[in-house]
């Protein structure tokens, strides 16, 4: 099977089911910043793969359920309106993303002011897998009749990311830079 088909050569790409569509569609857009927010949970997840740590294996397994969930988040918002959704986004989906950020939380010192995106490279690339998210979360609010699932499993995911972030800056004594007030 050959990777590339040329098929997209004219500004034009394929939802689910065959429907072209041109390639700055909002669903494509949408989709496609899911795919970028879930290739810099990757990147961070490579940053991780070196260090030693309690809890990394669950914390790993954690985070590759979240890529696969954004992945399939990714195909729901490729799929035309009118069609079948072959997997279904579901309210535990969304509750599995609060219960993790919770029990992070829990073990972080509460924030009294805004932090830079900063520490350990895999905190730093969590933040910008953060800031990818709500790009996905801004474009899918444009898609009409987008489930709203999807929007809170973005919003939620973005959070989740941010909480991530200051947990693996706790564990492997990244510092969190705080926003300087006076500048």
């Amino acid at each position: 099977m050959r990777i590339y088909t040329r098929s997209g050569d004219k500004g034009e790409t394929s939802l689910l089911y065959g429907k072209r569509v041109v390639k700055n569609d909002m669903r494509v857009e949408a989709y496609g910043t899911c795919d970028e927010t879930n290739s810099m949970i990757g990147l961070a997840l490579s940053f991780l793969q070196e260090e030693t740590f309690k809890g990394k294996e669950q914390l790993l397994d954690r985070m590759y359920r979240v890529q696969t969930i954004l992945f399939h988040v990714g195909s729901e918002l490729a799929t035309p309106v009118g069609k079948e959704v072959t997997w279904e986004l579901k309210q535990k989906h969304i509750k599995e993303l609060e219960d993790q950020i919770d029990d992070w939380d829990a073990h972080l010192q509460p924030l009294k002011n805004f932090i830079l995106p900063s520490g350990h490279r895999a905190s730093a690339a969590l933040h910008t897998a953060r800031t990818v998210a709500r790009r996905a979360e801004r474009l899918a609010v444009g898609i009409k009749d987008v489930n709203p699932l999807v929007v809170a499993y973005l919003n939620r995911i973005s959070d989740f990311l941010f909480v991530a972030a200051r947990y693996i800056n706790q564990l492997l004594g990244g510092e969190e830079r705080p926003l300087e007030v006076d500048v």
